[in-house]
């Protein structure tokens, strides 16, 4: 496979959450060189409905949709968290868990009470993160990446963002909250995702 040239120095990612754009903008700027830019930059974009029922068709949607918009590369995420005992809920819905305009905090406290009475050794959970690339005029390149834990009982923690301060770590006994952002860029499913798109972009790009 020949290499296309990779233009610039910045990648778009298709969002307006700043936690996202700062995480993937450490470890590509780590690894590649690539600032991470995201919606905001271009206020004038639509939205993008994520109606797929899968992380992966959510994150290609967007990725595909914003690409063929700006006619450059764009990649995007689609997280979340699933629960075993909830039967993998809240997934895809893990944004908008506790309703349309529900924010992270209305989100944990939605998780906790339906996890009420359930005992640690029954509350397993995992991230998962699913990053894509559209280049205009070749195929989507998706990878996905996890991180396991244990939904804790009560939140802990200040750091992180979303479902961060009652996502446990059993080897290392805090919630991804407590851990710092050095740990959290090595452990989380974002930044799984983050390496596998580099050794992706790797094969396919000089940089």
């Amino acid at each position: 496979m020949s290499k296309q040239r990779w233009m610039g120095k910045q990648v778009v990612l298709a969002t307006r959450n700043k936690n996202k754009v700062r995480e993937l903008n450490t470890l590509l700027q780590q690894e590649l060189g690539l600032s991470v830019i995201g919606l905001d930059s271009f206020p004038s974009l639509p939205e993008v409905v994520e109606d797929r029922d899968t992380f992966q068709g959510n994150a290609e949607k967007k990725a595909e949709v914003i690409a063929q918009l700006l006619h450059i590369p764009v990649m995007a995420d689609d997280s979340g968290l699933e629960v075993r005992a909830l039967a993998g809920a809240p997934g895809v819905y893990s944004a908008r868990y506790a309703g349309e305009k529900a924010n992270d905090r209305m989100n944990v406290e939605k998780l906790l009470m339906e996890l009420q009475g359930v005992p640690l050794e029954e509350r397993s959970a995992r991230f998962v993160c699913v990053l894509s690339l559209a280049v205009p005029g070749v195929e989507t390149i998706s990878v996905e990446g996890t991180c396991a834990g244990v939904i804790a009982e009560q939140p802990q923690g200040e750091g992180g963002f979303g479902y961060d301060p009652i996502f446990y770590l059993p080897d290392m006994k805090k919630t991804m909250a407590q851990v710092g952002t050095e740990v959290k860029n090595k452990r989380s499913h974002r930044a799984e995702a983050a390496r596998k798109m580099v050794a992706q972009l790797y094969e396919r790009f000089t940089f």
